[in-house]
């Protein structure tokens, strides 16, 4: 078997690679909003929101596939909780990057910079809340 088909058993590298692929949706709705005049706290809420629903479908999909909800009402309610859970990750995530916008030095205070660690730091949250709460197969 090779490295790459090892890893990929691995739900946490699994995980990220999705929050990987997450991050060009946060950063680029955190640019539009800020450009369409939201500031850069509340565009950074709707792109954590925009992100997180990009990676709970890719989650839902890739990561805990055998334990996703079926039927609509399930699948809204299996977001709903994904929302809730990962919220958790999201306060850790943007407490850290208003933290960073608005008391670091530079590079830190970077808009790029501080979302990329208020991520890193809301990823471990956010699989063990989504494993243990939210795609624990259908109700």
């Amino acid at each position: 078997m090779t490295l790459l088909r090892r890893l990929a058993k691995i739900p946490l590298l699994r995980f990220a690679v999705i929050g990987a692929l997450g991050m060009p949706v946060d950063w680029g709705v955190l640019q539009l909003m800020v450009h369409w005049g939201t500031g850069p706290y509340l565009g950074r809420l709707i792109s954590w929101l925009c992100a997180a629903t990009f990676t709970w479908a890719g989650n839902r999909y890739l990561t805990f596939a055998a334990a996703r909800s079926r039927g609509l009402v399930a699948t809204l309610r299996e977001w709903g909780r994904f929302l809730a859970a990962n919220a958790v990750g999201g306060l850790v995530n943007i407490g850290l990057y208003s933290v960073l916008v608005r008391f670091a030095p530079p590079p830190l205070n970077d808009l790029t910079m501080a979302l990329v660690l208020g991520v890193l730091l809301g990823l471990l949250f956010n699989f063990t809340l989504s494993r243990k709460l939210v795609f624990r197969g259908p109700l």
